[in-house]
């Protein structure tokens, strides 16, 4: 639709000032809700903005070319992180999807929504008509569940998401049993009633190929007469009158400057880097910061770029001791052979993203509800090569769910074009070292577990020898990657807290027609991927911005640990 540009718009392109009711700068799983939810509105004329290009590459769409993809700069932001202090001054990739549909059309199609605890932290942060009560139905709203529609799971959104099979692969199985013989609980949904607990992962793939935002939401509206979709748009800044926003400024593929105005409202769904790297080039945010950069302040709001979260990720490797892995399987003859099947047939090794069992557990007594995410893949990677190994090899990833650490997002420079320098500081806070070490050692108590007693060979890494504080440390600061669940940059909260960049419906603090709706605006990082969470948002604040009535809250309890002050499982 990018290059396909309808009557309507081929009129208004030949005018020096370009007119929409809704501009969406970014297309990626918020922009492509709130273009679809929008326009739905004939009388409503949107432009959606994407500074990548279309996601039409058949390699985007097999679930297994997960990795191929983020290792091509073609869909790929692949902003380059500063150095960090506490991981050896190592410069992290962060990878951030450069296309329709943003990073769900490059993620690993991990389908997770948090736990309910998460929102109610959001509403006890002062933002009102977050919390899980207020945001289970529209989670149900956006989904369609391969496991069908209940209290707690939607049945027919635009979002396929479908339930992994672990019974199919021996090492997955072997994880979910070895979680119920260390004693832990298994839970039959770990989006539904029980949050907690070993289970099945579900993942955003529907016959065999990657479910997108772009998929599920633009795709069927692409159509539309009142819906304009440019991609190869960066935008340069917003254009602003005091404290309204009037329209933005881009720069098209053949590096023309376009001006463009908003009716109605300008949205930022540009993620949690594009979102404040936007505001703060516009001339909101830190006032010191902005004006270094010689650019006029607009509003001191020092909240745009900070509180800055991640989840870290460790990773646990084992020779295995059956040939189960899937390794040897992507020798270039056999991922040949898995190539085809998957193009003919969309089945096979290809139609999977290979995470098929999850942990959500407490790292010890006294956490009230998980904080940390444990989940094996079939397949481990050489940590030089980036590709697998040619044993037979699985991994254990670590992720931390709830981190104490904070980081920043600033500018380069005044030029659109410079990324922004990103800084998480992972592990800054002690505490964040100390409940990885934990994640580390609960999972090697789970691999001595009977389920895998002819299954797990050696600890290839780190070694079973590196058990210390010091040692782990020293991996810790070597070895810990991102799980690429940026976010909470422009928080939402109340306006009486100088740290929030939004209010409970988006808008920029200060300015009217100004909003941002991603996973920028999160107060704090939910439990999980992040995906779902900032598909919720964008549903949700579509019907703020229709002055829809919100749907009706489902106060549905969910299980917590009644045990939980004094165990850890």
């Amino acid at each position: 639709m990018s290059n396909k540009i309808n009557e309507y718009q081929k009129s208004i392109m030949k005018k020096i000032d370009i007119e929409y009711d809704y501009i969406i700068v970014g297309a990626g799983s918020a922009g492509c809700v709130l273009a679809n939810r929008l326009s739905k509105n004939p009388k409503n004329q949107v432009l959606l903005l994407e500074a990548g290009r279309e996601d039409k590459s058949i390699t985007l769409k097999m679930p297994a070319a997960v990795l191929s993809n983020l290792k091509s700069n073609k869909y790929n932001w692949a902003f380059k992180g500063e150095p960090e202090p506490e991981l050896n001054g190592r410069q992290l990739q962060h990878d951030r999807g450069k296309a329709i549909g943003g990073s769900s059309t490059i993620n690993g199609m991990v389908f997770i929504r948090g736990n309910s605890l998460d929102y109610e932290g959001w509403r006890q942060m002062g933002c009102e008509g977050w919390g899980y009560a207020d945001v289970l139905p529209y989670f149900k709203k956006m989904e369609t569940y391969s496991g069908g529609g209940d209290d707690f799971r939607g049945g027919s959104g635009p979002l396929k998401v479908h339930r992994s099979t672990p019974e199919d692969h021996p090492l997955s199985q072997a994880f979910i049993e070895a979680g119920k013989e260390a004693g832990y609980q298994e839970t039959n949904d770990i989006s539904g009633f029980c949050q907690e607990g070993f289970g099945i992962f579900d993942r955003t793939v529907f016959k065999g190929e990657r479910w997108s935002a772009s998929r599920g939401y633009l795709d069927p509206v692409r159509d539309r007469k009142n819906l304009t979709i440019i991609t190869n748009a960066l935008v340069c800044k917003l254009i602003l009158d005091d404290n309204t926003a009037k329209g933005v400024c881009y720069k098209n593929k053949g590096n023309k400057i376009i001006n463009v105005s908003a009716k109605k409202e300008v949205i930022l769904s540009a993620g949690a880097v594009g979102s404040p790297h936007i505001l703060m080039l516009s001339g909101i945010g830190p006032k010191d910061h902005i004006e270094s950069f010689g650019i006029k302040l607009k509003a001191d709001l020092p909240g745009v770029g900070q509180n800055l979260q991640d989840h870290p990720d460790f990773m646990l490797k084992y020779k295995c001791l059956k040939p189960v892995t899937l390794g040897p399987k992507t020798k270039t003859l056999n991922s040949i052979g898995a190539g085809i099947q998957w193009i003919l047939t969309k089945e096979g090794i290809c139609a999977s993203n290979h995470f098929d069992s999850v942990a959500c557990i407490r790292s010890g007594p006294g956490v009230e509800y998980p904080d940390l995410q444990l989940c094996i893949s079939p397949i481990a990677m050489d940590d030089n090569t980036w590709q697998p190994m040619k044993e037979h090899a699985f991994q254990v990833h670590v992720g931390l769910m709830r981190t104490h650490s904070r980081g920043k997002i600033e500018l380069r420079s005044n030029n659109p074009a410079d990324s922004p320098r990103i800084l998480v500081n992972y592990l800054k806070d002690k505490r964040d070292r100390e409940l990885l070490r934990k994640g580390i050692h609960l999972v090697r108590e789970l691999l001595n577990q009977p389920s895998f007693s002819d299954l797990k060979g050696e600890e290839i890494f780190p070694g079973s020898n590196y058990t210390s504080d010091f040692d782990l440390d020293e991996k810790l600061n070597s070895h810990i990657s991102s799980q690429w669940h940026l976010c909470c940059t422009a928080r939402m909260g109340l306006k009486t807290d100088k740290h929030a960049v939004v209010d409970n419906s988006g808008k920029v603090h200060g300015f009217s027609s100004l909003r941002v709706v991603d996973a920028s605006i999160m107060p704090f990082a939910t439990n999980g991927n992040t995906n779902a969470p900032t598909i919720m948002i964008a549903e949700k604040i579509s019907d703020q911005i229709l002055d829809a009535k919100p749907l009706s809250r489902l106060d549905l309890n969910t299980w917590q640990s009644p045990n939980y002050l004094t165990s850890q499982r």
